[in-house]
């Protein structure tokens, strides 16, 4: 099995040299960008397994390197943030990071943030990762979304919240449910999070005729309602 590839992308050697490190001890096989255009350029080029992206880059954010890599691919991002500031940290998860990890950090953290990442994408699927409603199916073997047999592009966090509610026809789920069965426990932040995803969700899958949709229960949270 060949080893998972990570790509490191930060400005700073000392970051690089010091993960580097601890990724080799772990058999991780690794590549480096150091702004946020060459970036861009390693994910073609290295096809990774996951990406450890710091916000504050050259060239071109971290931020936005994560909003143009969301436009086709699925692959696990981690972002790094020297800010710790909440809005960066809710902006990104909006934009379709799955994690995030505030500097200074421990590379043993780092490392064990990849490996869980990692895990939950590495999980063997089952037939019930399909579901299919009229017009929808929702696919977690792949993480592909289809309305009306035509492929929706969705964020990872994005699949999950419609396959979590789709899996549960007629099931109000709480914001804070929703936060901590797709984000986990280690996301702490704010609901707005939710809303914001839950508004792109329902703009992407869009299909007045359809016998379906996603309900809000305000006050309360969210359900999908199949008439």
């Amino acid at each position: 099995m060949a080893s998972p590839n990570i790509l490191i992308c930060d400005d700073d050697p000392v970051v690089h040299e010091s993960l580097a490190l601890y990724l080799d001890n772990d058999n991780f096989a690794h590549a480096d960008a150091y702004d946020g255009k060459e970036a861009l350029e390693m994910v073609s080029q290295t096809n990774p397994d996951l990406i450890l992206l710091d916000v504050m880059m050259p060239e071109m954010s971290g931020l936005d390197v994560c909003r143009e890599l969301r436009k086709t691919l699925s692959t696990p991002i981690i972002l790094l943030t020297a800010k710790g500031e909440e809005i960066d940290k809710i902006l990104g998860l909006e934009l379709g990071a799955d994690d995030y990890i505030v500097k200074p950090f421990s590379p043993r953290e780092v490392i064990a943030r990849i490996k869980a990442v990692l895990r939950r994408f590495s999980d063997t699927p089952s037939a019930s990762s399909v579901l299919k409603y009229s017009g929808l199916e929702i696919n977690l073997n792949n993480y592909s979304v289809k309305v009306n047999n035509e492929s929706i592009p969705c964020t990872p966090k994005e699949v999950e919240i419609l396959y979590l509610l789709a899996s549960h026809p007629g099931q109000v789920f709480e914001r804070e449910q929703i936060l901590e069965s797709v984000w986990g426990n280690e996301y702490s932040g704010d609901y707005r999070t939710v809303d914001t995803h839950i508004k792109r969700i329902r703009q992407k899958v869009a299909d007045d005729n359809a016998p379906w949709s996603i309900q809000t229960i305000y006050g309360v949270g969210y359900k999908f309602e199949v008439n």
